[in-house]
């Protein structure tokens, strides 16, 4: 297999857009009458990413057709590494028996999802435009990363991506808008056109897909994305590989073609944006005395009375006056406000970009576990959680301490990748994911 280019560089026959550039196309569907109800809900699947090995057994045991076959699929009995070419043989087979179809006409998806937020209580509608983007390596400017990425997951995708020759789930980016692009997104169904698709998933979420066509309302929307950037909100380690296989490609020789481009959903955060999760953090070595404590001598500590809902809400109310954490453990919750200026000085790289510098995790990170705690910021010593109850309960359980973020505003997480910078790792978590199995892109289509 051809190596890849250094990072930031192209292999000099590789096409880079001049723009941010989200091309139409043939969307590969399921069939929805062959499903009960013509629901796809069941076929379907969360980002390969976030699902564990019983989550896989569930998905394949809901439908012999769930999208999971394709996206992790298994290696057949003393056979390793034959997964990659039994998701080919899956997804032909499929193709072949009418399981899953290309549409007529290359289009941009509308792509709907609805439900209730899981953190807030409140109905959440994100809407965007699902196409394929025009690849570019980050110093092009037009598709930036906020995150790093592992040689690993990138290996096992790209493996994948050359076995299937398709995008099987997209990545999710964002970009602040405003323009026609926008407009189209929001006026999708407005006027009684039904969706392609309505789809209800396990989650709780509502899914609708409609299909843009008009040739004039496709070169609107293109005017109006080329001058714009987008950032990528998830899927950096398939980006990577939509990257990585390009280059392949142009190295063995094939020229221009469909791997030019990748599967992608492009969402207005300005709009329709998603809502932004914090991953909090778990020390099972820091007893919570402790932890409080050395926070003490560069931070405002309020214990706080109540449950944790409580502790979350003075978290939250805390956050638009500045730097704001709880540390929590033993039914335990003490409320860190207002660093001292001069520990945050000796503490935050002053190398580093004023966004990348203004980040909550960045002071979690540098000044209350590296510099306070005196703690090796590794993940066996510092551990991750999305969920705040979770979190709690393993370090009331270890005797530990649960360090809990505020969720990272979109706006400050394009303003560190606008500044060619990467978040710390595990910082933010964006929802809701675009669903796998709501539409795929073969190269064969396009």
């Amino acid at each position: 297999m051809p190596s890849p280019p250094p990072p930031g560089r192209h292999h000099s026959d590789v096409p880079v857009p001049t723009g941010l550039v989200l091309s139409p196309v043939r969307g590969l569907r399921y069939a929805a009458t062959r499903l009960p109800g013509g629901d796809i809900g069941p076929v379907t699947s969360p980002p390969y990413d976030v699902i564990d090995t019983d989550g896989v057994r569930v998905l394949e045991e809901r439908h012999p057709h769930n999208v999971i076959r394709l996206i992790l699929p298994r290696d057949e009995p003393n056979a390793p590494g034959s997964r990659y070419r039994r998701a080919a043989d899956t997804l032909a087979g499929w193709r072949r028996d009418g399981v899953l179809c290309p549409d007529e006409q290359p289009a941009l998806y509308v792509y709907e999802e609805s439900g209730v937020d899981e953190d807030s209580g409140t109905a959440h509608t994100q809407r965007g435009l699902l196409g394929a983007v025009a690849l570019a390596a980050a110093d092009a400017g037009t598709v930036l990363p906020h995150e790093n990425t592992m040689a690993g997951p990138v290996a096992d995708r790209l493996a994948l991506t050359a076995a299937t020759e398709a995008n099987l789930e997209p990545i999710f980016l964002v970009y602040h808008g405003g323009g026609a692009a926008s407009a189209t997104v929001a006026a999708a169904g407005a006027d009684g056109e039904p969706p392609l698709l309505t789809a209800s998933t396990d989650d709780g979420l509502t899914h609708r897909l409609w299909a843009i066509t008009d040739q004039a309302c496709l070169a609107e929307i293109a005017r109006d994305l080329h001058p714009r950037r987008a950032v990528i909100a998830d899927g950096h380690h398939r980006y990577a590989t939509y990257l990585r296989h390009q280059a392949d490609q142009h190295a063995g020789g094939a020229g221009a073609g469909p791997w030019d481009f990748g599967l992608a959903l492009l969402v207005d955060a300005s709009a329709f944006g998603p809502q932004v999760h914090a991953i909090h953090r778990v020390v099972r070595s820091l007893p919570v005395a402790k932890a409080v404590a050395a926070a003490g001598t560069a931070f405002q500590v309020e214990r706080l009375t109540g449950p944790l809902p409580v502790a979350l809400d003075r978290l939250t109310a805390a956050r638009p006056d500045g730097y704001s954490f709880v540390l929590a453990g033993d039914d335990e919750y003490h409320l860190l406000t207002e660093p001292s200026p001069t520990a945050m000085a000796a503490a935050v790289p002053a190398e580093r970009s004023a966004a990348w510098r203004a980040l909550d995790v960045t002071v979690a990170h540098s000044l209350l576990i590296a510099s306070l705690w005196r703690l090796a910021d590794r993940e066996d010593v510092v551990d991750f959680c999305p969920d705040a109850a979770e979190a709690v309960r393993a370090a009331t359980a270890a005797g530990g301490t649960a360090l809990l973020l505020a969720p990272t505003p979109v706006e400050e997480v394009i303003a560190v990748a606008a500044a060619g910078e990467r978040m710390p790792r595990k910082s933010t978590l964006f929802m809701p994911k675009p669903r796998s199995g709501i539409v795929l892109r073969a190269y064969a289509d396009n």
